[in-house]
C-alpha cells in the first residue's frame, strides 16, 4: 500500500507510537494539498535529515497516525511535545488516532512528507 510518510528521529517516533508524545514540532507546515483525513506513516530513524534530498535507508515504521491540526508551537506545549525548551517560529502538529505498528521491516526515511510503499 502507498502511504504518506514522515520520518522522526529516535526516540520520538516511539514516543508518538506509545501515546506519550502528542505533538510533533517542525519548522515547516505540510504542503497545501496535504489531506488531513488520510493516515500518515511515522518512520523512526537515527539520523537527523537536514539537507534537501537527504535520506536514511535504516528507518522503521512505528505508527499510523492522523494529523488533526497544525498550529504555532506555544510555550505550554512542552510536555505534550516531549520538548525541554520553547522556540518561536515553530509549528505544532497535533497527532491523533495513533495506531502502533509492530514490524521488523526496514524502510527509507526521508525529509518532509514523502511517499512510501509498504505492506503492513
Amino acid at each position: 500500500m502507498q502511504y504518506k510518510a514522515l520520518s522522526i528521529v529516535y526516540p520520538n517516533g516511539s514516543k508518538i507510537a506509545s501515546g506519550e508524545k502528542k505533538l510533533e514540532i517542525r519548522s515547516w507546515t505540510p504542503p497545501e494539498d496535504f489531506d488531513f483525513s488520510h493516515d500518515l506513516l511515522i518512520v523512526e530513524n537515527h539520523n537527523f535529515l537536514r539537507k534537501p534530498g537527504e535520506t536514511d535507508p535504516e528507518g522503521r515504521p512505528v505508527a499510523l497516525v492522523k494529523i488533526k491540526n497544525v498550529r504555532p508551537f506555544m510555550a505550554g506545549d512542552l510536555l505534550d511535545a516531549c520538548w525541554n525548551e520553547w522556540k518561536p517560529g515553530l509549528f505544532a502538529w497535533e497527532v491523533t488516532d495513533v495506531r502502533p505498528i509492530k514490524s521488523d521491516k526496514v524502510v527509507l526515511a526521508a525529509r518532509e512528507i514523502y511517499e512510501l510503499e509498504l505492506e503492513l
